[in-house]
């Protein structure tokens, strides 16, 4: 499906074309006093332009924010979300190219919260899978609607249409991961 939208800050329409998938919310599981968040987005790109999407500072940072991920298991991963004041500054704990990259979504002294990236290339494009690990007391709901938005963001600068955060975005998905979390 193609869809035009006029993207903030854009004069013309930008065309995304999404499978009816990447409108799906994530899943959500509490396991081990944890909630394990996945989203999923089918991409029609090739495998390795998504990759450059996750790993290329200039490229993260049209859909994510500034930073630098040193693309080695060990290696620092640091974005500064300069609006939202939020500093991320944290370990690669996986990296296998061009299939996986995690790094905890926390900056020091603040708990682990592992985040996740799968990509798999399957005949239409490749297939995103993010997942998120945080501790059951914090607000799941907040940091899937955050991805959702931020998933949209990437969808948008792939195709070379970036976009400001989609707060309208994270506002309803928020409450419908809510919804979710009550039905656990």
């Amino acid at each position: 499906m193609e869809l035009g939208i006029l993207f903030p800050g854009c004069k013309s329409p930008g065309v995304i074309t999404v499978s009816e998938d990447n409108e799906a919310l994530g899943s959500i599981e509490n396991v081990d006093g944890y909630y394990v968040a996945k989203l999923v987005r089918v991409l029609e790109h090739e495998q390795d332009a998504v990759w450059s999407m996750l790993t290329e500072p200039s490229r993260i940072m049209e859909w994510l924010a500034p930073g630098e991920i040193e693309l080695r298991k060990g290696g620092s991963a640091k974005l500064n979300f300069v609006d939202s004041g939020i500093v991320i500054d944290s370990i690669v704990s996986e990296f296998a190219p061009p299939h996986l990259l995690e790094y905890s979504w926390s900056g020091p002294g603040e708990p682990v919260r592992p985040l996740r990236w799968e990509t798999e290339a399957n005949e239409n494009g490749t297939r995103l899978t993010l997942t998120l690990r945080s501790p059951e007391d914090e607000d799941i709901a907040r940091s899937c609607a955050g991805w959702e938005a931020h998933l949209m963001m990437l969808m948008a600068a792939i195709e070379g249409v970036p976009i400001k955060f989609p707060f309208d975005r994270f506002m309803s998905t928020r409450e419908a991961y809510k919804q979710i979390l009550q039905d656990l």
